[in-house]
């Protein structure tokens, strides 16, 4: 589908995209250009954090949230819990929580870290 500025088509390609990062849907039936070009965006998304879907579908799903989570986790040195998710996913974590680690300066958030210890405030990442 080529580049559009109209606001059904991005509307409906937005609609689609949704559609392919949910795994338990599919396309079925006969869509719109817009709606089937952003249900290959989203698949592709889901499928690049996820694994391909004909292999199975995880029991925790990766989204760009949680994702930005674990990047957040390695800037500041947290621990993480990988359990329950695949090799798969866990690679895909891996390269994020690394790039955050690369931006870790441990005395930068010496101020943030006292203040949540202080205040017994407890960050996980699920």
């Amino acid at each position: 589908m080529k580049k559009t500025y109209d606001a059904t088509d991005r509307k409906e390609y937005l609609e689609g995209y949704a559609m392919g990062l949910n795994p338990f849907l599919s396309l079925k039936r006969k869509m719109s250009k817009a709606i089937t070009a952003g249900f290959k965006s989203g698949r592709i998304d889901y499928e690049d954090r996820n694994g391909r879907i004909s292999n199975g579908i995880p029991k925790r799903i990766v989204t760009e949230k949680i994702l930005e989570d674990f990047l957040i986790a390695g800037m500041f040195g947290f621990d993480i819990d990988i359990e329950g998710y695949t090799t798969f996913q866990i690679n895909t974590i891996s390269k994020w929580y690394q790039s955050g680690t690369e931006k870790y300066d441990p005395k930068q958030y010496d101020n943030l870290s006292a203040l949540l210890n202080r205040d017994e405030i407890v960050m996980s990442i699920e």
